[in-house]
Parts: C-alpha cells; sequence; structure tokens
C-alpha cells in the first residue's frame, strides 16, 4: 500500500534551491544535510526534496540536474504572489497570464534550473468545460 509520494529534485547546489522555497514558497526543512534537504509546506502537507546530484545515492551515469520538470504550485492569489517574486529578482520565464483551461500562472525558474509553476485557478473558458466533467 502507497503512504507517500513526492518529488526529489536533484541539483548543483541544494542549499540555495532549499532556500528558494523556503523564502520565496514557505516551505519548512524537516530534513536538513549537505547533501539532502526534505521541505514541507506547514499549510498543505505538500513535500518536496532536493538532492545533490552528484551523491552517491544516486546510480552512476544518472546524477544530473533536474531539467524539463515542471512543478505545480497552487495559490490563492497569483497576482499577489507574481509581484512579491519579480520584486525578490525571482527569474521569470512566462509573466502571468490567464490561460483558458482555467489557470491565471507565472511560471519562475528555481536556482537549480526547475520551473516552477504559480497558480490560481479560475474558470474556464466553455470550451474546457467538458474536460472538467462540466457541461454549464
Amino acid at each position: 500500500m502507497l503512504t507517500s509520494s513526492y518529488p526529489v529534485l536533484c541539483t548543483d547546489d541544494v542549499t540555495a534551491s532549499a532556500r528558494f522555497y523556503v523564502e520565496h514558497f514557505g516551505f519548512e526543512s524537516t530534513f536538513d544535510s549537505d547533501w539532502y534537504i526534505s521541505l514541507k509546506h506547514p499549510a498543505t502537507g505538500t513535500e518536496l526534496a532536493l538532492l545533490a546530484a552528484d551523491h552517491a545515492s544516486i546510480p552512476s551515469g544518472n546524477g544530473v540536474p533536474a531539467r524539463g520538470v515542471l512543478v505545480n504550485l497552487e495559490f490563492d492569489d497569483v497576482d499577489a504572489l507574481a509581484s512579491r517574486l519579480a520584486a525578490a529578482g525571482v527569474p521569470v520565464v512566462q509573466e502571468l497570464r490567464s490561460e483558458p483551461f482555467g489557470q491565471r500562472h507565472v511560471i519562475v525558474r528555481d536556482p537549480g534550473g526547475v520551473l516552477v509553476d504559480c497558480i490560481t485557478e479560475i474558470e474556464p473558458d466553455p470550451e474546457f468545460l467538458a474536460a472538467f466533467g462540466r457541461a454549464d
């Protein structure tokens, strides 16, 4: 029986990546070493971990920083968050925008290169309602 699941992102700088999620998104450390940091959000229980890409626990030839990963984080007010992230100098790779499929979001890059999609759900356009099991 599955008891838990969370992403572990390989990175070249575990400390910098962890600091990013703590500082900008409110995660807290639950385990902290120089090669692995486990994070948990106190309000939601969402978990995320960072692992040194060169750590010996990773099978030989597979320890590369995470690329092509999109971490979705949902918020009550992405507009306010986007303003705070921009003011803090967080690299924005896609400006804040609304999507017809029901998301308002901004995409930023963490220090390890992982894309973080910060989302507030909005009402989808009518052509997407069926995808949500709605026919309003």
